[in-house]
């Protein structure tokens, strides 16, 4: 059952991207990105849909060509979610998904040319309510900054974003969000705490390139959950070489485990040992799958035997605690005469599950979120 988050969120500006909240103690949003080609309207879209039935609240689409733009314009026509269009260096881009309805840009305004491509750029974001996503990137800085620094450091992205929020600034456009993104840990981590007290803005938090399923979703891990446990961050993405898919399971299971925001089953289950009076990773790995369309937050212990199994079980909605034959059982905290035969748990915990999510549905439990 869910605790009390004792984070206290960093202050910043509210803006919208689409109908979706960012900032200021808004829940923290979670985004991945499409790795289809933008030309290919309908794989783009069932990726999209992909994404959204994850529980992503935002997708960001590459957009490098004119003909992408153009598939845009269908592919935004098609999407349950807001969406970001990437765009690097043309003006021209940015205006043309800006008519076709895109809920914010990826732009970083000094890379696109001349002030009067940048204020064209501006005026049609200010014009529609678009936000625009300033994306420093540590393994793409400015060739002067390079030189100045010698190599990236926290200081170098920060003054990096700071001249493309300079132009903002000056343009007199302040609904935007700051990322400064970096394949290291600590090197990301120290950017966004230096930058989270030079700016009111929103930040978007990830590390970027952080490798496969496994060591990416470590890494971002450790980086992203020591900034959201300072109460920064206020929109991420689990950049993986994976599925977009796992990028959103990865993202919420990071804010699930700090209680920042919960979506779907949080399983509790032990590692399994010799006391273990059933397969427990077996039991678990099988719920995880069959249980993957729920949505409804729910803590779910499933430990094998009663040395943990009682004490995890009354913190937990439902809970099970390993015997022999026939398992203990538990609901809300409270022990059930009802005990779980050993030789059929997926299906019975499965059944008892779900007839909990119909239960909370039913009564509207609220769902305490920071």
């Amino acid at each position: 059952m869910m605790h009390e988050n004792p984070i206290k969120r960093r202050p910043s500006r509210r803006i919208y991207v689409g109908n979706v909240p960012i900032g200021d103690g808004a829940p923290i949003a979670v985004q991945s990105m499409t790795n289809t080609e933008t030309t290919d309207v309908a794989a783009t879209v069932k990726q999209i849909q992909a994404i959204a039935n994850a529980g992503a609240d935002i997708v960001r689409v590459s957009v490098p060509t004119m003909d992408a733009a153009e598939a845009f314009k269908f592919i935004k026509q098609q999407s349950p979610v807001p969406l970001v269009a990437d765009i690097h260096f043309d003006y021209r881009i940015a205006l043309k998904v800006a008519e076709y309805g895109v809920d914010c840009l990826r732009i970083n305004p000094g890379n696109i040319g001349n002030e009067q491509r940048i204020r064209a750029v501006v005026d049609a974001a200010r014009d529609r309510n678009i936000p625009i996503r300033i994306g420093v990137n540590g393994g793409s800085l400015e060739k002067d900054l390079q030189e100045k620094y010698g190599e990236p450091t926290p200081a170098a992205l920060v003054e990096s974003a700071m001249r493309h929020v300079d132009i903002l600034d000056r343009l007199n456009f302040q609904d935007f969000k700051v990322s400064v993104k970096a394949s290291d840990v600590f090197l990301a981590v120290d950017s966004y705490r230096l930058l989270a007290k030079q700016i009111e803005q929103p930040l978007h938090l990830g590390i970027t390139e952080a490798g496969g399923l496994r060591s990416g979703s470590v890494k971002s891990s450790i980086g992203l959950g020591m900034l959201l446990a300072e109460g920064i961050g206020d929109t991420l993405r689990i950049s993986l070489a994976a599925d977009p898919v796992e990028e959103v399971k990865v993202g919420f299971d990071i804010l699930k485990s700090l209680r920042i925001r919960s979506r779907g089953i949080n399983f509790i289950a032990c590692p399994s040992c010799s006391r273990q009076e059933f397969d427990v990773i077996a039991t678990v790995n099988a719920l995880e799958q069959r249980l993957e369309d729920i949505t409804t937050p729910m803590d779910v212990s499933i430990i094998g035997c009663v040395v943990n199994g009682p004490g995890e079980a009354l913190i937990s909605h439902i809970g099970l605690a390993g015997a022999k034959n026939k398992s203990g059982f538990y609901l809300n905290g409270e022990r059930q005469k009802e005990r779980l035969d050993n030789n059929d748990l997926v299906d019975q915990l499965e059944r008892h599950i779900r007839d909990q999510v119909k239960r909370f549905e039913a009564e509207q439990i609220p769902v305490k979120q920071a």
